[in-house]
């Protein structure tokens, strides 16, 4: 069924295609009714006048546009006729200006969409080098994927705004990883004892509750304590060795974020001693930093081969106890090296008593993709293999140690 693009239904096609396809399909649009109210369209037809396709706001939401995509319409242009078309190049709008209208204009999805086609497509390197756009910045994984990716290009006074920044992003996520890795690595409470350290994880509020119910408050309808238990922890006296090898090929960047923010909070329990390596095709050792996440973030040099051979034998070279070691492997499972000689060093591993993990994904928003078949037979070798999110990683960490005692 057509539309009848005189209607208020054909107004909104019309408007809708003309942002869509830019200035370049203004005349060949033409402009039309409905644009506006019933009122506004009834008093334009009687005048025998169109309405612009375009209203005010959707005018500067098409400049915006137009600042970042006609730039492409433009090479095409000169590339199939050899002239530039004036009128169709960029409007000449300063970045934080086209970053603060973007995020005025444009829902948070859309916004985030356009600053990563403005860097990965568009090559907008002012995103990057200009502190007063990363002053505006928002502090998530997007950005810091984006500032890790391109920090070749960042000005000095620019990195210093990306380090907060990705402090920022970091201490977030220290936040909401350290207590559950904690108290999977660090053991049960002790239910028969309390007397241990005052803070909420430890807190007993069964016999806090009933211990209380002397002090309850019919007026205000609560308990109020004078007095709390707290649970003592058992702590795991023996140490274990953890290597960490998480694969910093290109695709794995967000594994990397949360492996180097995971591998500062181990490094921080008195019960493991911790390694941090990364690798591609070659192997880097970055356990005198891993204390600082962000020094690790910003030395991360991301790759596109992968050599998990390489990476697993290194960490062979680093075990000195076999049963109170655990390596945790990160990675997609596309090994580039050899993957027969990965089998059988993981299998020769896995015989002299080292606990091994592999996880498949540590994006907690997306999907696994990783090489099964490949990580089937790693399984069959001896690894364990998951797909899993951060906080299930320190759950797995500590469910692995406990099996051993």
């Amino acid at each position: 069924m057509l539309t009848d693009l005189s209607s208020e239904e054909g107004g909104e096609l019309l408007r809708r295609w003309r942002l869509i396809l830019g200035p370049a399909a203004e005349e060949t649009l033409g402009s039309g009714f409905g644009s506006g109210s019933g009122a506004e369209d009834a008093a334009a037809a009687s005048a025998g006048q169109a309405r612009p396709l375009l209203a005010d706001r959707d005018r500067q939401r098409d400049a915006l546009l137009e600042h970042l995509y006609g730039r492409e319409h433009a090479q095409r242009v000169f590339e199939s006729t050899g002239a530039r078309r004036a009128g169709q190049t960029s409007s000449g709008l300063s970045v934080p200006r086209w970053l603060a209208g973007v995020r005025a204009l444009f829902p948070q999805s859309t916004a985030e969409t356009l600053q990563r086609q403005a860097l990965e497509r568009y090559g907008m390197r002012e995103l990057l080098v200009d502190p007063r756009v990363l002053r505006q910045a928002p502090a998530d994984l997007d950005t810091v994927r984006l500032l890790i990716q391109f920090r070749a290009l960042l000005s000095d006074q620019a990195m210093g705004e990306a380090r907060r920044l990705i402090r920022t992003v970091v201490a977030a996520l220290d936040e909401r990883l350290a207590r559950r890795a904690r108290n999977s690595i660090l053991g049960p409470r002790l239910r028969q004892e309390h007397g241990g350290a005052r803070m909420l994880a430890n807190l007993d509020w069964a016999t806090t509750l009933r211990r209380n119910l002397k002090h309850y408050q019919p007026e205000l309808g609560v308990v109020i304590p004078e007095r709390l238990w707290f649970w003592r922890r058992q702590r795991r006296q023996l140490s274990w060795d953890l290597i960490l090898l998480v694969d910093q090929s290109g695709s794995m960047l967000s594994s990397v974020i949360h492996s180097a923010v995971l591998a500062a909070v181990f490094h921080g329990l008195r019960v493991l001693r911790t390694r941090l390596v990364l690798f591609d095709t070659r192997v880097v050792d970055v356990s005198e930093r891993i204390g600082d996440p962000v020094e690790v973030l910003l030395g991360v040099q991301l790759g596109g081969g992968t050599d998990i051979a390489a990476a697993m034998d290194y960490a062979r070279g680093k075990v000195e106890t076999p049963r109170r070691t655990l390596i945790v492997l990160i990675s997609d499972f596309y090994e580039g090296g050899n993957p027969a000689a990965l089998v059988e060093l993981t299998a020769r591993l896995h015989q002299s008593g080292v606990a091994l993990l592999g996880l498949a994904a540590l994006d907690e928003r997306g999907t696994p993709d990783y090489d099964r078949p490949f990580a089937a037979r790693l399984a069959a070798a001896g690894m364990e293999i998951g797909a899993m999110t951060p906080d299930r990683l320190a759950d797995w960490v500590g469910e692995a140690m406990a099996r051993r005692g």
